[in-house]
């Protein structure tokens, strides 16, 4: 299979409660017109990006009435879903994310508590 711009984050699957963000070019200058080195806007505290893949969610307990041998896998593992869905702005703290670079671009893997909010285009 070829790797195209389309299919290349496909292949990626994204475990637990985490959160694949590419993150949004940030600003080299602050609001009165300093610049700043690219050093210290990688450092900020709180960092912003696009949602491109989350994970299933939070593991669930099985109850305990639903220990039958006869059930497949798939069936005995629940999750609860995040708050995040791919195409999210995310705020987040820097301190919860793992930077990875994947096909030569840089994405932050987040845990949904690292999260500080979201925004989402809606249709209303």
């Amino acid at each position: 299979m070829k790797i195209t711009a389309d299919n290349k984050l496909k292949k990626l699957i994204v475990v637990g409660d985490r959160v694949l963000i590419k993150p949004t070019k940030q600003s080299d200058q602050t609001a009165s017109g300093l610049y700043l080195p690219p050093g210290v806007q990688e450092k900020e505290k709180i960092q912003s990006g696009y949602v491109i893949k989350v994970g299933p969610g939070y593991p669930l307990p099985l109850p305990a009435d639903e220990d039958d041998v006869w059930k497949g896998k798939e069936d005995q593992v629940k999750y609860l879903p995040l708050q995040a869905q791919e195409g999210d702005l995310a705020i987040f703290l820097q301190k919860g994310a793992i930077e990875v670079i994947y096909e030569e671009e840089k994405y932050f893997i987040v845990p949904q508590a690292s999260i500080l909010m979201l925004e989402r285009e809606e249709d209303l």
